[in-house]
């Protein structure tokens, strides 16, 4: 086999920054970081703080979210505005129908030289990924992110590259232009933690934006003000000391069992999907200041997490019912359990 050698810009500090090992998290408090984090965002992002607590969310479950919304309600502002705010590395690429899986995870170059292979990194090594419409991709190019959201790696010709520990993967999609779009497949839909929708600001939010947009674009005084090793503990704080009880276990296991056998859907959540409310609610009580996880936290995040896993019968359809409504009423309907501590 051909030598292969690694061309990326990534410097040897940063590297080892990375992967530096982090301990100690006893008398470490996550809480200040988290409203600092929010609070530099909101400077840009005006009146949606329960949107940016849960791209947050997403993002210290080290997992990846999916904003569908209408164009100009501030999908890619809001990524951008989180990358501006973490110390950290951020590349943007615009799904196209050109686009191809070697623009994202990158390529093997022939060096005639030495008769060698040099990888050369693609985009998607980085810290933070921002996937633009990632629905104008065709589906080929959709799937090249299959592995990488999910295992931490690229595969290319039989050799595997492994991405930085602190990887995010932020998607848009429009969801009222089907005109040169590729709905994204149910193995791509359940790779991300949440699927969130902005909405449009209300009438003084909205002037507040207004008002900040006559001196300039706000996203451009926006500074780091957490660094990628703090982010790193926050996401360790969250496995190893936020808890959640045994009741509030079956109880995701009730909603689950309880969506697949609804009638009125052909598929209901994967046993990932369980799995990914579980650590969703984690890191959403982490960011509502708490190290244990209680009831409301999983009825708060149970339709952003289960809802675009699932797939409707022909009749609901009909009846113009969306995956969310089921969810919803699944919700509604499940016994809430009662603990005495919550899980702390």
């Amino acid at each position: 086999m051909q030598e292969i050698t690694i061309l990326c810009n990534t410097s040897k500090d940063e590297i080892l920054d990375d992967n530096a090992d982090i301990s100690d998290l006893e008398k470490f408090d996550p809480a200040p970081l988290i409203a600092k984090i929010i609070a530099n965002i909101e400077k840009v992002i005006v009146g949606k703080t329960e949107v940016i607590k849960q791209v947050l969310t997403a993002a210290l479950a080290n997992s990846h979210a999916l904003l569908e919304d209408v164009p100009g309600t501030g999908k890619t502002m809001l990524a951008r505005a989180l990358a501006a705010t973490i110390d950290c590395n951020f590349k943007r690429v615009q799904f196209t129908p050109d686009l191809l899986p070697m623009d994202v995870t990158g390529t093997m170059i022939y060096n005639p030289a030495d008769s060698s292979f040099s990888f050369k990194r693609g985009p998607v090594f980085t810290n933070i990924f921002l996937a633009d419409e990632i629905n104008r991709a065709t589906p080929r190019t959709q799937s090249s992110l299959l592995e990488v959201m999910e295992e931490r790696q690229v595969s290319i010709d039989g050799a595997a590259f492994a991405i930085p520990n602190v990887f995010f993967v932020l998607a848009t999609q429009n969801p009222v232009e089907q005109h040169g779009t590729y709905p994204l497949p149910e193995a791509q839909l359940d790779r991300f933690l949440l699927k969130l929708s902005m909405g449009y600001p209300d009438r003084s939010h909205e002037r507040d934006m207004l008002t900040a947009r006559r001196s300039g674009n706000p996203l451009a005084t926006l500074r780091p003000i957490v660094s990628r090793r703090e982010f790193r503990s926050i996401q360790q704080y969250i496995r190893e000391k936020v808890t959640i009880s045994p009741e509030l276990l079956d109880y995701i296991l009730s909603l689950a069992e309880a969506l697949r056998k609804h009638p009125e859907l052909i598929l209901g959540p994967s046993p990932r999907a369980s799995i990914a409310l579980m650590n969703a609610v984690r890191a959403w009580a982490c960011v509502s200041g708490r190290n244990y996880v209680i009831p409301d936290d999983i009825k708060t995040l149970v339709g952003p997490v289960f809802a675009h896993r699932l797939m409707l019968q022909p009749h609901a359809l009909v009846k113009r019912v969306t995956a969310t409504d089921v969810v919803m009423a699944v919700s509604n309907s499940v016994p809430v359990p009662v603990s005495k501590d919550s899980g702390r």
